[in-house]
C-alpha cells in the first residue's frame, strides 16, 4: 500500500468508529432507546426491584419520576456517546487512557444490540446485524495498538462484515419476518411498485449471502466483492434518509432518520478500508507510520 492508500484507510477506519457513536449520541439525547425493554421486564426486574425499594412493581412502572430518570440517564449516555466520537475522530492525539471509556462505549453498543434483539423476539439475526457498529470502534483501538492492519484485524474485519451482511440478508429474503420499512424505503427511494421492491430485496439478500463467502477468496477476487458490499452498505445506509424524506418537512426528515443513517456507515465504510487493503496489493500486512501504544 502506498503511504497515501494507508492515510486514506485509516481516515475512513476513524470516520467508520466516530460515526457509530454519533449516530447513537443523537439517538439517546434527542430520540429513545430500547433500554425500558429490561428495565420494565417484570419477569427480571419485578423481584429485584420490589427487595431494594419501597415500591411495589406497579407503583415503579407507573411512576413518572422513574420514566424520567431513566430518560435522563439516556440523555447521560447520549453525551458519552459523543465523547467516544470525537475521541474516535483525534484518537491519535488523544491520550492513553482514552482508549477506556471507548471500550466502555463499545460494550454499550453490545448492550443496546441486545435490547433490540429482546425487543424482536430474541431473534439471533437482529442481534448480529450491529456486529459492524459494535466492533469498529474495537477495529480503531487494535490498528493503532499494532501500529498496523494485521492479518489478525484483517480477518477480524471480515468476520464481522460477514455476519452483519448475511443477517441483513436473513430479514431481506425473509427468514425473519421482513421489516415494512425494508420495503417502503425501497418504493420511496427508486419510486417503484411494492411488488418489484420486494423482488429486489429478496435479490439483495441473495447477495448478502454471496458477499459473505466472496469476501474471503483470494483478493483478486474479493476485491471487487468488497466494493460492492461497501457501495451497498452505504446506500442501505443513505436510504434511511431518501426512503424516509419529505420536502413539506424536511428538517424534520433530517431529524427522524439522519441519525439512523450515521450509525449505519461502518455497514459500508469498513468494506471500503478492506477494498483499499485488497485492491493496492495481495498482502495482509501493511506497517503505518503511526507508532503502536
Amino acid at each position: 500500500m502506498t503511504e497515501a492508500t494507508t492515510k486514506q484507510a485509516f481516515f475512513l477506519l476513524k470516520i467508520a468508529a466516530a460515526s457509530v457513536f454519533a449516530g447513537r449520541a443523537y439517538q439517546h439525547i434527542f430520540w429513545d432507546a430500547p433500554y425500558r425493554e429490561l428495565l420494565w421486564d417484570d419477569q427480571l426486574m419485578q423481584p429485584i426491584i420490589e427487595s431494594i425499594s419501597p415500591w411495589t412493581w406497579h407503583e415503579y412502572v407507573t411512576n413518572l419520576a422513574v420514566d424520567e430518570t431513566i430518560q435522563q440517564w439516556m440523555v447521560g449516555i447520549g453525551i458519552f456517546y459523543a465523547l467516544c466520537a470525537v475521541a474516535c475522530l483525534f484518537y491519535e492525539r488523544m491520550p492513553r487512557w482514552v482508549r477506556w471509556p471507548i471500550w466502555l462505549g463499545m460494550a454499550g453498543q453490545v448492550l443496546l444490540a441486545l435490547m433490540y434483539m429482546k425487543e424482536f423476539f430474541f431473534h439471533a439475526g437482529q442481534f448480529f446485524e450491529y456486529t459492524l457498529q459494535f466492533c469498529t470502534p474495537a477495529f480503531l483501538i487494535l490498528y493503532f495498538k499494532k501500529g498496523a492492519f494485521s492479518p489478525q484485524l484483517v480477518r477480524a474485519m471480515k468476520w464481522a462484515t460477514a455476519l452483519t451482511f448475511i443477517c441483513h440478508g436473513l430479514y431481506a429474503v425473509g427468514y425473519y419476518p421482513r421489516p415494512g420499512i425494508f420495503t417502503s424505503m425501497t418504493m420511496q427511494t427508486l419510486r417503484c411498485s411494492e411488488a418489484f421492491a420486494m423482488n429486489l430485496l429478496t435479490v439483495a439478500g441473495w447477495l448478502d449471502f454471496a458477499v459473505a463467502i466472496g469476501i474471503f477468496l483470494p483478493p483478486r477476487w474479493s476485491k471487487w466483492v468488497l466494493l460492492y458490499a461497501a457501495i451497498w452498505g452505504l446506500l442501505t445506509s443513505f436510504a434511511r434518509i431518501t426512503g424516509n424524506f419529505f420536502w413539506d418537512f424536511p428538517l424534520g426528515s433530517l431529524h427522524e432518520w439522519a441519525y439512523q443513517m450515521v450509525y449505519r456507515l461502518p455497514h459500508g465504510l469498513i468494506p471500503l478500508v478492506l477494498f483499499f487493503i485488497s485492491h493496492r496489493s495481495l498482502k495482509l500486512f501493511y506497517p503505518v507510520t503511526i507508532e503502536p501504544q
